[in-house]
């Protein structure tokens, strides 16, 4: 008899009622993680301000215009450090959802498997904050773009919430468009798709890449579209590269 234990039921085993209820208290886990975390932004939210704009301001400095960002509705500004808070609670939450969510899919976590949920915390969580790091640094070049993009005779008067919406929610798309590789290696993983399959479609791949890179960025600019484009081909490649890999293993396991 195996003497491995677990703290959460195999999930073969469980009925619908039992993956509902799991499924809520890993969410309001997730909750109370970004509640925490939106606390921290709100806390430090004039920081966490300064570093949004500083991709605006290296812009419009540039071409010895004043830094400033505009707001017409004297309810603006709570909604603005609001929704900076709320985002600065994701990102601070990040390892917290990325476990939670690996504890519901895996199949009830026994010892062995528990090395799998640090990689997988881990990788998620370097993955997501560099797509949004990758982000921030494309910013510049996407906004002098934006900003140039209707000639010389236009006074660009920036809106604040409109600005931040954008840059995060430029950072979010980068974070969440790297995720991608996590998601091959697990179909492959599961046999769903195999290395040679993604090899034939190295064409298709370009072509959905671009597209996806296209609707997901929220600035629709060209250099942005391509900075999210490129790396996430170079993901696909290194994902057929770890399929291989896991093939071969399972191969050398079959036959040992």
């Amino acid at each position: 008899m195996s003497t491995e234990t677990t703290d959460a039921p195999a999930k073969g085993d469980m009925s619908l009622i039992e993956h509902l209820k799991e499924l809520r208290n890993r969410l309001l886990r997730a909750a109370v993680a970004i509640v925490i975390g939106a606390v921290v932004g709100w806390i430090f939210y004039e920081k966490i301000f300064s570093f949004l704009t500083v991709p605006y301001c290296d812009v419009v400095e540039a071409k010895r215009q004043t830094c400033a960002l505009t707001s017409f509705d004297p309810l603006e500004p709570f909604g603005f450090r609001a929704q900076v808070a709320g985002y600065s609670g994701i990102f601070i939450a990040l390892p917290v959802i990325f476990y939670q969510l690996w504890r519901f899919i895996a199949p009830g976590l026994y010892r062995k498997e528990k090395a799998y949920a640090a990689t997988f915390v881990a990788l998620s969580t370097t993955l997501f904050v560099s797509g949004a790091a990758v982000a921030y640094l494309t910013l510049p070049k996407a906004l002098e773009f934006l900003l140039t993009i209707g000639g010389e005779g236009i006074d660009n008067l920036t809106n604040v919430t409109k600005y931040t919406t954008l840059v995060l929610f430029t950072m979010a798309a980068f974070g969440v468009g790297f995720e991608f590789p996590i998601l091959l290696i697990a179909l492959q993983f599961v046999g769903v798709v195999q290395p040679s399959t993604l090899s034939k479609w190295r064409r298709e791949a370009i072509v959905g890449i671009t597209a996806l890179a296209a609707i997901i960025t929220p600035s629709v600019d060209p250099i942005s579209m391509f900075a999210l484009a490129i790396p996430l081909y170079v993901f696909y490649e290194a994902s057929i590269l770890a399929g291989r890999l896991i093939v071969r293993r399972r191969e050398k396991a079959r036959l040992s």
